[in-house]
């Protein structure tokens, strides 16, 4: 199986990105050729002093400077730590691989631990191999196929031009299928790869560009390409380390990445691959980039994992880790000791540690104004502020779920701009996690307890509800 099948399956099995949490998030919002962040920009909306951090960070991955580090994102809930990951993941583009983990993931996998990580590592290392190959490049200027009586054997002749020489190629079962299936016609402009016998349409050549043939509206008109009909071109595929472990360790080849059952991979096979790469390396032909492994909620991981990063950044293979975490002094998993942020502290030793702070008003209000533009819900300026305040007293988190919620109900009196009272209602039907504390400890018997026991009825007595904590009129 060639690099470019598998680049080209990996790409066709890309899905269609949804409105989500982090969706606005194109960046760290950073002045042009600078590492300074702008106030607002990119999606990103304050923590400036955690984004120039990051940016420097950022600098060092592009620059292969950091593999083997790692970075700790700590701070409150709703502080943006996951929104910092996805902005630096943006801002390196598609050709550096960014893996992205929830530590409990790792627990919930038909994996042993280990494998899990050293999978989820191995996903963040990317190879870069350059192929040359020759190929066939022109304008098709006849297409002739002769079948046999019997209807079994083809044979053909392909006539191909540029503007500056014209050629005419035997053609067998195999390429005159080809040509089939993917429709090409004289008036065409081709591209033939030699090795794999792959056809790729250019485009339509301008010089039929005033027929009056039936084409559908996408077709593309290209200049006939000019010179040598036959070139050689350099193509660069960019696959990680775990797609060529998987390619190797499974009967199915590259179908193991789509069926999901790559299952555990022996360390001998990972062993030539690193052999192989290594060697490619040293040939010119291939070139390592470091990618980056982002583990949210890292304080979920236990004591084996720990020591497990610990080793595996070591590794002269091991990508940039990031990991976010918003624990204060508490337990590591797996052991009896607490420890800031739930780590032990030889791994803390090892990271550098990037703080963010709860968000001002005017924070809040940018943010939760972007994330009705991404969501196309226009707001009233009243509703923008009460939606505000919202998030200053109970979270940002509670307060941007709202805005959905907030626009069906004003969907439902037939409006296209949310009001107070859209917010007022919205906020009525959902609790946020202190009401809901609230509501529990009023109602506590009537909720199953450590005993296992719960009040199921008591004559006429109704459960008492909770008053609206907040007074928005």
């Amino acid at each position: 199986m060639s690099i470019s099948t598998i680049a080209q399956n990996s790409e066709s099995s890309k899905g269609v990105s949804l409105i989500a949490a982090h969706s606005h998030i194109t960046g760290l919002g950073l002045e042009e050729g600078k590492l300074q962040p702008r106030e607002s920009s990119q999606g990103m909306v304050g923590q400036v002093k955690a984004r120039k951090a990051a940016a420097v960070v950022l600098e060092l991955i592009k620059q292969g400077r950091i593999a083997g580090r790692a970075v700790l994102l700590a701070g409150p809930p709703s502080t943006g730590k996951t929104a910092i990951a996805m902005g630096i993941s943006q801002s390196l583009g598609s050709d550096v691989p960014f893996t992205s983990l929830a530590a409990s993931e790792v627990f919930s996998l038909e994996l042993s631990k280990t494998e899990a990580l050293t999978q989820a590592f191995r996903r963040s290392i990317g190879v870069r191999i350059k192929e040359e190959t020759e190929i066939i490049e022109g304008e098709v200027v006849e297409i002739q196929i002769d079948r046999s009586l019997t209807g079994g054997h083809k044979q053909g002749k392909l006539t191909i031009k540029t503007t500056d020489m014209e050629t005419i190629y035997e053609l067998g079962t195999k390429m005159i299928d080809s040509l089939s299936r993917e429709k090409v016609t004289a008036g065409d402009v081709i591209s033939l790869d030699k090795a794999s016998g792959k056809i790729t349409k250019l485009g339509r050549s301008y010089s039929r560009s005033r027929d009056y043939d039936a084409m559908g509206p996408d077709t593309k008109f290209v200049q006939c390409p000019d010179g040598e009909l036959q070139r050689r071109r350099e193509i660069v595929h960019t696959v990680s380390l775990h797609e060529i472990d998987v390619i190797n360790s499974r009967t199915q080849g590259f179908l193991a990445l789509f069926s999901g059952d790559t299952g555990e991979i022996r360390s001998e096979v990972r062993d030539q691959i690193n052999t192989k790469v290594g060697e490619w390396k040293e040939e010119g032909k291939a070139e390592i980039i470091p990618g980056v492994l982002f583990i949210d909620e890292v304080h979920m991981l236990d004591i084996e994992c720990f020591s497990f990063i610990n080793r595996a950044l070591e590794d002269e293979l091991a990508p940039i880790v990031i990991m976010a975490t918003n624990r204060g002094v508490s337990q590591t998993r797996g052991t009896n000791y607490k420890s800031p942020h739930g780590l032990p502290v030889d791994l803390l030793d090892r990271v550098i540690i990037i703080s963010t702070s709860p968000y001002s008003a005017d924070e809040i209000k940018q943010i939760l104004s972007i994330r009705a533009q991404e969501e196309e819900v226009e707001l009233s300026a009243d509703a923008l502020a009460i939606l505000t305040r919202v998030g200053q007293e109970t979270s940002l988190r509670y307060s941007s779920n709202l805005i959905t919620v907030a626009n069906l109900v004003a969907a439902k009196r037939k409006s296209s701009v949310v009001d107070v009272e859209d917010i007022k209602r919205a906020y009525s039907l959902f609790l946020d996690s202190e009401r809901s504390v609230q509501y529990l400890s009023e109602n506590v018997n009537y909720y199953v307890n450590e005993a296992g026991a719960a009040t199921l009825s008591e004559g006429d007595k109704v459960i008492k509800g909770t008053e609206d904590k907040m007074d928005l009129s």
